[in-house]
């Protein structure tokens, strides 16, 4: 590494980057701890360097003095990491690296330097210019395909029969993300169903036995479905790009369609609900139903749990907030933070084990619209506000359940 970084030539030097990383596959977890920690000690900034940058600027301040400055604060192992990326295959392995160098970063803090480093050059690397967006259907690659089964990490896909369902009928539509340097890996995937009118459950579009909506029917887009498949590039975000752009393509398919729309999970709702102090006594007496077996199937029960859970699903996502004031819910942080609208909560919107556990079958919409994008995304950037439609905000708790309590006894 220090031979590579201290200025071999081109040719030498992507020889001796592939060698690194051939010696790096080969090290265990202890050697690859061992490794992550040497490039924070030993190729940081050149404080030589540094300390005559910083007094030549202090002497006589300039342009031309802070460009040096900026260059000479740069630590070393960024330079390293440019050289890596050098060597075939350089790019993916560097993405699987930073997978690695996640797994230790909780209980050895002392990294985040090197992940910050890695972190600010894959951005500059992934960034939209380089991302290639490409249909995924019936005719795409095997192994491009086997990758949506594999990574799809909201509603699982369970074989290849399912697959299809989702990808080849006339009302569905699967898009991804490209690099052209891992050309046969998709970054970021979304799964989108056709409809007449927004959907409140996932079970009715990813029913088997379900008719397909005629394209020159369908109104709505629903992206119902979001998934990373490259843990090594977390935090880095392209899927409100990704979320765009389809938005286009589909806008040029079928001119028809005039309503965008997420349905979503709610994966924290039922841990948030285990731990909040703002359910009342009451509420939790009402909540502990959702420990009785079968519940779903009572109609009685499922009415009563409603008038608790959809006042608090509001307050969950209008007012909760983590100890850093943001939103506690990640899909919503998400969403809201490109620029969509939570349109809708939805009672019974999963009736999955996975649903009724994480989220209390709770499932909402987002909607995009596009005239409204840039307006909502500076409210929650610039000042944290929800944009709400008037129906979610109106089930908080007081007037919200007021008014279900009355639609309930009618």
């Amino acid at each position: 590494c220090e031979a590579l970084v201290s200025g071999a030539g081109e040719a030498s030097g992507t020889a001796m980057a592939r060698d690194v990383l051939d010696g790096y596959h080969d090290l265990d977890a202890e050697g690859r701890k061992a490794f992550f920690t040497a490039l924070v000690h030993d190729f940081g900034p050149d404080k030589t360097r540094l300390a005559k940058a910083i007094e030549d600027w202090r002497a006589a301040p300039s342009d031309e003095g802070a460009s040096a400055l900026h260059f000479a604060s740069e630590p070393r192992r960024q330079e390293l990491i440019r050289r890596l990326n050098r060597a075939p295959g350089g790019t993916p392995e560097l993405v699987a690296m930073r997978t690695d160098l996640l797994d230790l970063l909780k209980a050895n803090p002392e990294l985040a330097a090197l992940d910050r480093d890695i972190v600010h050059l894959l951005s500059s690397w992934f960034n939209r210019g380089f991302l290639v967006l490409r249909k995924i259907d019936w005719s795409t690659p095997a192994n491009i395909l086997e990758q949506i089964i594999r990574y799809e990490a909201v509603h699982e896909i369970h074989d290849w029969d399912d697959l299809r369902r989702r990808i080849d009928p006339v009302d569905r539509r699967c898009y991804a993300f490209f690099h052209p340097a891992m050309p046969d890996a998709p970054l970021i995937f979304v799964e989108i169903a056709l409809t007449e009118a927004i959907p409140g459950a996932i079970a009715p579009l990813l029913a088997v036995d379900r008719p397909p909506v005629p394209a020159d029917r369908a109104r709505t887009a629903v992206f119902y479905s979001i998934s990373n498949t490259q843990r090594g590039l977390g935090g880095i975000s392209f899927g409100n790009f990704l979320i765009k752009q389809v938005v286009e393509e589909l806008r040029r398919e079928l001119p028809k369609l005039d309503t965008f729309v997420t349905l979503s999970p709610v994966p924290g709702f039922m841990g948030w609900l285990k731990s909040t102090s703002d359910a009342t006594e009451e509420d939790r007496n009402v909540l502990k139903l959702l420990n009785e077996p079968r519940w779903i199937e009572d109609a009685e029960m499922t009415a009563e749990l409603r008038t608790v859970i959809e006042p608090l699903a509001a307050h969950y996502f209008l007012k909760a907030r983590t100890a850093k004031g943001r939103l506690i819910d990640p899909v919503a942080r998400f969403h809201l933070g490109n620029g969509a609208r939570l349109e809708r909560i939805n009672w019974l919107g999963d009736l999955s084990a996975k649903g009724q556990r994480e989220s209390a079958t709770v499932m909402v919409n987002y909607l995009y619209r596009l005239e409204d994008i840039e307006k909502n995304h500076e409210a929650y950037a610039n000042d944290g506000e929800v944009v709400a439609s008037s129906a979610v905000k109106k089930l908080l708790r007081g007037e919200g359940r007021r008014l279900l309590d009355m639609r309930l006894s009618s």
